[in-house]
């Protein structure tokens, strides 16, 4: 299988503000956006043509991505207006994906799950759907997929009432067929509408491929900056993307701070997240902040505003 649909379109309303700023694909994880580690992924377990499905802030993945060649791959891009979901956007994509079935992969979650193995097993078991699963390491956060002994799935139950649940780590395998019957251009969803049809009506084989490995979720900015943190090497303490212009008086500990941006003098930073163009400015102290431009603040948000910034809690 050489060929998948990278699900890049989501509002990323978990990740607010920062998606005001980028698309959740497009934010830095180091000197590599999410959406490079997730291609870069692809290609190791040879990916080559990629379809990229998008919709909020899609100048900022296309300026990443590009046609991918720079990358290794092939990469093309389907254009949703509204926005389509989890199942209406592979519907809408199948035109564009060259393989039946289909690899179907999350843009927000980071991995390095073996495909070959996962694959062979989709084709083995005559299933329509295969979802790699993991143990649900956070019932109380993740909703839970519950399956049998032969790995059939059979139901999917909210967070908080998912102990002793699997949970979907965002890379899939499904027949075309599966969409193929959808109205085009109708926003649909997998795990929350036809996937739990399929499950009550016994129309379609849902199957889990359970595996167990690390994996990164880039939710909320509190998964971002753990995301950022861990991707990068084992002594940093913090996480400066190129570009970004420290004063040598800042004491940052434990924070992201993107390219564009300017910390003054005697700043005081922990665990902090500096996303856009924005200076702060100096003498400024924040702990478990999000500090963007002043620019991009909404009324009726909880933040404070001063000097150029708005400060949202992390």
């Amino acid at each position: 299988m050489t060929s998948a649909l990278l699900l890049t379109a989501g509002l990323g309303t978990r990740l607010d503000p920062i998606t005001r700023l980028v698309a959740k694909g497009a934010v830095p994880l180091g000197d590599q956006t999410l959406v490079e580690h997730v291609i870069a992924w692809l290609r190791r377990e040879g990916v080559r043509d990629i379809v990229l499905n998008l919709h909020h802030q899609p100048e900022s993945i296309a300026a990443v991505v590009g046609d991918g060649a720079h990358l290794g791959v092939h990469a093309r891009y389907s254009w949703e207006q509204p926005i389509l979901g989890s199942a209406g956007g592979p519907r809408h994509a199948m035109p564009l994906v060259a393989s039946d079935p289909m690899l179907i992969v999350n843009g927000d979650t980071l991995c390095s799950l073996p495909l070959a193995p996962m694959i062979e097993a989709h084709a083995r078991s005559g299933a329509d759907v295969t979802m790699a699963v993991v143990r649900n390491p956070a019932p109380d956060h993740y909703n839970g997929i519950v399956m049998d002994d032969e790995r059939r799935i059979q139901g999917f139950v909210p967070r908080g009432q998912a102990h002793g649940t699997w949970h979907f780590i965002g890379v899939q395998i499904a027949a075309a067929s599966v969409f193929a019957d959808l109205p085009d251009g109708v926003p649909m969803e997998t795990v929350a509408g036809i996937y739990r049809e399929f499950i009550e009506s016994g129309a379609r084989r849902l199957f889990a491929w359970p595996v167990s490995l690390p994996f990164i979720d880039v939710g909320t900015p509190a998964d971002y900056l753990r995301a950022a943190l861990a991707a990068a090497p084992p002594d940093a303490l913090n996480v400066i993307v190129n570009g970004a212009s420290i004063d040598p008086t800042a004491q940052l500990s434990h924070s992201l701070v993107w390219p564009g941006a300017v910390i003054g003098p005697n700043v005081t930073l922990d665990e902090c997240i500096v996303a856009g163009a924005v200076t702060v400015p100096a003498v400024f102290t924040a702990s478990r902040a999000v500090i963007v431009p002043a620019s991009i603040a909404r009324e009726g948000d909880r933040t404070t505003v001063k000097n150029g910034t708005a400060t949202f809690a992390l």
